[in-house]
């Protein structure tokens, strides 16, 4: 059984999990806002003092790849291709939005994972129960909740710090078929990246570290700043 260091960063909360095949063995967590840079490497030494497990055991690296915090997601990329890199270990990129759905583990109705992506959009992900994994209904995408809830027609539940911001509007459009988790299950977690990696290997391949990129969904503010500079220098040329 292969031993997996999970990663992750983005959102407002962060954690570091280790397991050994399916057994999850520890996990620390932190929802302190931002300062994921200097908080990151002590939840991982947490962790793994707390599996007894010594950094040279672990046989694969797992992070949350995003969509998230675009700092956040740089911040747990460059934490795990550094271990992965520095001891020539394979990395896997896990879904934030997969691993947020995990925390509806269990549920057999359509789950809709959402994480706020501010400028009033959200991040989704929607996912049915098959054979005991999560699949995709859809691609991940990032739009309006109205849209995201426009393309819902059966009993769902939201799980995401997105769905507890748009709560109000959904329950208006869905009503009784909207369902919600409370609390601390509304944040992604390293853990829940850690079992899919273990789970999940013909879906998440683990690869050379340099090779995993981050998933966005939509271009940075400054993308977004540069492309409209070229745009005005295109149009005064």
């Amino acid at each position: 059984m292969k031993t997996i260091l999970a990663i992750d960063t983005v959102t407002s909360a962060g954690s570091a999990a280790v397991c050994r095949g399916t057994k999850l063995l520890s996990e620390s967590y932190f929802n302190t806002g931002a300062r994921h840079a200097e908080r990151i490497m002590a939840a991982i030494d947490r962790a793994l003092i707390d599996a007894d497990v010594a950094l040279e055991e672990i046989d694969l690296f797992a992070v949350t790849r995003g969509p998230g915090s675009f700092t956040g997601v740089r911040v747990g990329m460059a934490a795990a291709k550094g271990l992965a890199l520095a001891l020539n270990k394979p990395l896997v990129g896990i879904s934030s939005l997969q691993a947020l759905a995990m925390n509806a583990a269990g549920c057999t109705d359509q789950v809709c994972a959402m994480l706020d992506a501010r400028k009033k959009e959200v991040y989704a992900g929607l996912y049915h129960v098959r054979q005991g994994h999560f699949c995709a209904c859809c691609p991940e995408q990032v739009a309006s909740p109205a849209a995201v809830v426009e393309q819902i027609s059966e009993p769902t539940l939201f799980v995401g710090e997105g769905a507890m911001v748009y709560r109000e509007l959904i329950e208006s459009a869905l009503g009784t078929q909207a369902r919600f988790v409370e609390g601390s299950l509304n944040w992604p977690r390293a853990s829940m990246a850690a079992l899919l990696a273990a789970a999940d290997g013909q879906m998440f391949e683990p690869c050379d570290a340099r090779l995993v990129k981050p998933v966005y969904l939509r271009a940075s503010e400054a993308e977004i700043a540069w492309q409209k500079r070229r745009s005005e220098e295109a149009l005064q040329g």
